[in-house]
């Protein structure tokens, strides 16, 4: 409406002088409402050719969206374990800091699991202090055998001694009877020594395992009864909070609400552009937002990134070939916007829809670029209509509150 009106100024308006003063003719005699189409030709076609080609030009070098906002993520509130509630620590609508407990699910189970560890461990340390015993009973055997093997030794070396003499005090008998008992003494030291080295092998390799082994179970015990306990993840909001003691929750079937990250969603603003405005879009370009959760008020943005994939072309691996002609709803644009200066959008609350303009800039070019008359004022003349652009979105401020609370039946 606004460039129909500044067309009017420089065709319409101009043939109309021409026709009222230099030919005489007035409004109501010569010209009326069915003679103006005849009468004001020449105004009114080149008031539709300039209108159009200036609205042509203004929205492809400055585009607008309607569609823009600032998008925040969330964190769904889940336990690893399902189980009844048996208690909550926080309400809703509460500010919640990373770590902090949420709720607690019923532990019945992973602390009889500790209990059972605990137990094993116990009994693992109490079966090595059998083992120190075991040793030194070893020991003590080790000691005997020898000693009975050495004295089996010395009467079978006096007989031996006597016999070599020609003594007959000792008897061939005798002393095959002391050679076995020294072999079968010697068989004994050797037993006693494998049951040593059985017990320091079970002091230095199977109780160490058995106990490291319970020392995992431990902690894997431990590990499950903290899972019991639901933190918060990170520093946020409690939103949609209606857990109480008794309620069943379950990580699949039923989560406990939702988690709103503080710093998620505040001073970035995404909008959508049509696909028109994809080789004018370009990050640095200055902006304009306005939003319906602060009326009135027009932020200074600048474009920070331009998304290079649109949605739509968007394709997922399946069974069914996608025809193409069947995406008839043309993709958009996605830029990401952020406030000029800081501080200015701190208070628009994240989720917000916001109306966006973006402004082409060819301040550089005409500057330091040596740039012929007209493409010169060509350039001059995209940068100037860009103020009826930013007029427009003021004027769509202003009627907001008009079109939300009445128009629309709020």
């Amino acid at each position: 409406m606004l460039e129909t009106l500044m067309c009017a100024l420089v065709t319409v308006l101009p043939d109309y002088l021409f026709r009222r003063y230099v030919q005489g003719k007035r409004i109501g005699h010569e010209i009326t409402l069915f003679t103006m189409w005849y009468e004001l030709r020449w105004g009114l076609t080149t008031c539709a050719i300039l209108a159009l080609t200036v609205i042509t030009t203004l929205f492809y070098f400055h585009p607008a969206s309607k569609t823009a906002a600032s998008y925040f993520r969330t964190v769904t509130i889940l336990p690893q374990l399902g189980g009844r509630v048996s208690e909550v620590y926080v309400t809703n609508n509460q500010q919640v800091a990373a770590g902090q407990p949420i709720f607690r699910i019923e532990d019945f189970t992973q602390t009889a699991m500790v209990e059972a560890a605990h137990a094993e461990i116990a009994q693992v340390q109490a079966s090595l202090k059998v083992a120190e015993t075991d040793l030194a009973e070893a020991e003590a055997g080790i000691a005997g055998a020898r000693a009975a093997l050495d004295q089996s030794l010395e009467d079978l070396e006096r007989n031996t001694t006597l016999r070599d003499e020609g003594s007959s005090a000792v008897r061939l008998a005798e002393i095959d009877r002391l050679e076995n008992l020294v072999a079968e003494r010697e068989a004994q030291l050797r037993a006693a020594e494998s049951q040593r080295a059985a017990v320091i092998q079970q002091i230095e390799e199977l109780i160490p395992a058995q106990l490291a082994s319970a020392n995992a179970q431990l902690d894997a015990a431990l590990t499950e009864l903290d899972k019991t306990v639901i933190n918060a993840g990170v520093t946020g909001r409690i939103e949609q909070f209606g857990l109480q003691v008794g309620d069943y929750v379950s990580p699949l079937l039923r989560p406990a609400g939702i988690l709103v990250p503080s710093s998620s969603g505040h001073n970035r603003f995404q909008a959508a552009f049509n696909q028109m405005s994809a080789q004018v879009i370009k990050p640095g370009m200055i902006g304009e937002l306005g939003c319906m959760t602060k009326p009135f008020t027009v932020i200074p943005m600048v474009v920070v990134e331009v998304q290079d994939v649109i949605p739509s072309g968007q394709i997922r691996p399946s069974d069914e070939l996608r025809d193409v002609q069947a995406n008839n709803v043309p993709g958009s644009i996605l830029v990401y916007m952020e406030p000029l200066y800081k501080n200015m959008a701190d208070d628009i609350p994240p989720g917000s829809n916001c109306l966006a303009n973006v402004y082409t800039d060819n301040h550089e070019r005409l500057e330091h670029e040596d740039l012929g008359f007209w493409q010169s004022a060509a350039l001059h003349v995209i940068d100037t209509i860009g103020v009826v652009h930013a007029a427009g979105l003021r004027l769509r401020l202003i009627l907001m509150p008009v079109n939300t609370l009445v128009l629309t039946g709020h």
